[in-house]
């Protein structure tokens, strides 16, 4: 019985590492931020308010994975992050009145 809950365990930490609420709402802002742009995206900011499906959907707005494995694992993710974005909702509409959203790439005259 211990085997299977260090194995569903695992699983269910690899899923989080790559969910993408898990990435903008508990990681810093750079380091969200660093996997958006290592991917290439097109955005240029995510709102913090649903931020997990706004990620995904930023990566799939983002130029072709030439291996072609990073689509289905996204789609898979929309819809883990659209329900922990809408448990996240209290916190992140705080955190989008105060720091407004999580931008991408750095503005001109920041360091």
């Amino acid at each position: 019985m211990t085997i299977k809950k260090a194995i569903m365990l695992g699983v269910c930490s690899l899923v989080l590492t790559g969910c993408g609420t898990a990435l903008t709402v508990l990681q810093g802002d750079e380091d969200a931020a660093r996997g958006l742009r290592k991917q290439k995206t097109y955005c240029q900011s995510v709102p913090r308010i649903y931020s997990g499906l706004a990620y995904d959907f930023c990566l799939l707005h983002a130029p072709p994975d030439p291996t072609g494995m990073l689509i289905p694992f996204v789609l898979l993710d929309i819809t883990l992050s659209g329900v922990l974005d809408t448990v996240a909702l209290p916190y992140t509409i705080y955190r989008q009145a105060a720091h407004g959203n999580l931008s991408i790439y750095w503005r001109a005259g920041r360091g």
